[in-house]
């Protein structure tokens, strides 16, 4: 083995490692902070719904008790939306909205959380994306069971 044939091959390993190392944690960073964002989207989805939930339950209840439509009271609907988010420790930014779909008024929560990136930060792309989610509800009804 002769070397000098070896001798001029020195460093090009190491910096061929390092070239790749860069791809390997921007890989790795795609997959941690998308895997973040996910769970973030799914967080602000579930949060939206359970807020929806919580306002469609605020019925104007004296229109219900003489046998009237079940409406949603929609000052009642905006109190608990925002007290189910501080109940959950949420410090997102929402809105509650009662659009009429089918000829039925529904609320609708969206909120925004925001999601701090972890390693993306390192390669160029912003420490922060804002994620929203939305959902609606409305208030059922229930028919009255039909006498034995």
């Amino acid at each position: 083995m002769n070397l000098r044939t070896l001798s001029g091959d020195h460093g090009r390993v190491s910096i061929f490692l390092a070239v790749a190392m860069i791809g390997v944690l921007a890989i790795v960073g795609l997959s941690f902070d998308g895997a973040g964002q996910l769970r973030t989207l799914q967080r602000a989805d579930n949060l939206a719904a359970e807020a929806a939930r919580a306002g469609g339950q605020a019925i104007d209840r004296a229109t219900a008790i003489e046998g009237g439509p079940t409406r949603i009271d929609q000052p009642q609907a905006r109190v608990a939306v925002a007290e189910y988010l501080t109940a959950v420790g949420s410090t997102t930014s929402h809105t509650v909205s009662f659009p009429q779909i089918a000829g039925e008024v529904v609320v609708r929560v969206r909120l925004t959380i925001t999601y701090r990136r972890s390693m993306l930060g390192l390669f160029g792309f912003a420490d922060q994306v804002t994620i929203t989610g939305e959902a609606t509800a409305r208030a059922i009804t229930t028919a009255p069971a039909p006498p034995p």
